[in-house]
């Protein structure tokens, strides 16, 4: 099969172990990044495998319908950059393992890091350190203080756990069934919204962006927390009101934010407002790019299409196109 990988952006694929699950397989990967429908159609129209990294590119019809040979898209997590009806119209399997039961590991460390980083002020000071300096200020340390998770799912339960080893007091909002679980865990549950942001000294945000979360930290919410307070994103960009966060650190309410997420990915040239700001950690979203993540990641990825090889396709998102075959 000729087999396309897009946005390999550190040419990382080639290198994992799984990646000999493709011998014998006619194997493209791009390292750069593009979202021109005529430049992806140039370099998918031999394509009959599609391997997505997440939510780098989107896949909708007008990029569809010019892909005549495309067969199966296969990928993880989430389709949110997929036109799903297009590709059943279209006839193109989409396969995506939702890895149901499994948090990722490497979100959450990563979640954490960043909230030592940005409360102890880590990048600041080596980067004065490498400019001469020596301690330009003080930062603040974690135990005893409220650490606020917001989406209490498989992510957000292992944060807590995090929070609970450094000592920190640990406070839920989430939707009733995902608060009961955490009572369940022995946390304590915020008397709402309002009190999870006035309280939090750490505040991470853990839910996944659909209509219903998109925007559902607002300026008014941001307002609410201790000018000692940070906010951490590991998420999706979008579950903050857009501007709301940079209007809100200019502010003062939070007074710091760590953030992995940003709402057009991937930044270059440094050209985002929170990369001007000296109470921001930001990298570029490094949630889930870990090594053992990746192999388990494209492990399942490059399985799917050998499955679809073999006829009997896996995870299949839209099993109307295999009705359809059938016909």
């Amino acid at each position: 099969m000729n087999i396309t990988i897009l946005d390999d952006y550190h040419d990382t694929v080639r290198t994992l172990a799984c990646f000999s699950k493709l011998a014998g397989h006619n194997v493209q990967i791009w390292n750069d990044h593009t979202k021109d429908v005529d430049v992806l159609a140039r370099r998918l129209k031999d394509t009959e495998a599609l391997v997505l990294i997440r939510e780098r590119t989107p896949v909708r019809a007008p990029l569809l319908e010019r892909l005549g040979k495309l067969k199966i898209i296969s990928q993880r997590s989430v389709y949110p950059h997929i036109d799903v009806d297009a590709c059943t119209r279209r006839g193109v399997i989409l396969s995506s393992n939702m890895h149901p039961g499994r948090p990722s590991y490497a979100t959450a460390e990563l979640t954490w890091g960043l909230a030592l980083a940005a409360m102890r002020q880590i990048p600041q000071q080596m980067a004065a350190l490498k400019a001469g300096k020596w301690q330009t200020g003080v930062g603040s340390g974690l135990r005893g203080r409220t650490l606020g998770i917001y989406g209490y799912g498989r992510i957000g339960a292992v944060v807590a756990g995090y929070g609970k080893a450094f000592g920190m007091r640990v406070l839920v909002w989430a939707r009733e069934a995902s608060l009961a679980t955490a009572r369940a865990d022995g946390y304590a549950a915020a008397a709402g919204k309002q009190a999870l942001f006035e309280e939090a000294d750490v505040l991470s945000l853990h839910m996944r962006l659909v209509d219903a979360t998109h925007g559902i930290v607002t300026a008014a919410d941001l307002a609410r927390m201790k000018p000692t307070a940070l906010i951490v994103n590991t998420s999706r960009a979008g579950l903050i009101e857009p501007g709301a966060l940079v209007s809100a650190l200019r502010a003062g309410r939070p007074g710091m934010a760590a953030v992995d997420v940003y709402e057009e990915e991937p930044v270059l040239g440094g050209k985002h407002p929170l990369l001007a700001l000296d109470n921001v950690v930001c990298t570029p979203h490094l949630g889930y790019v870990e090594r053992d993540a990746y192999e388990a990641q494209f492990s399942e990825i490059f399985e799917q299409i050998l499955a679809y090889a073999n006829g009997k396709p896996i995870n299949v998102v839209n099993p109307g196109v295999l009705e359809s075959a059938k016909s």
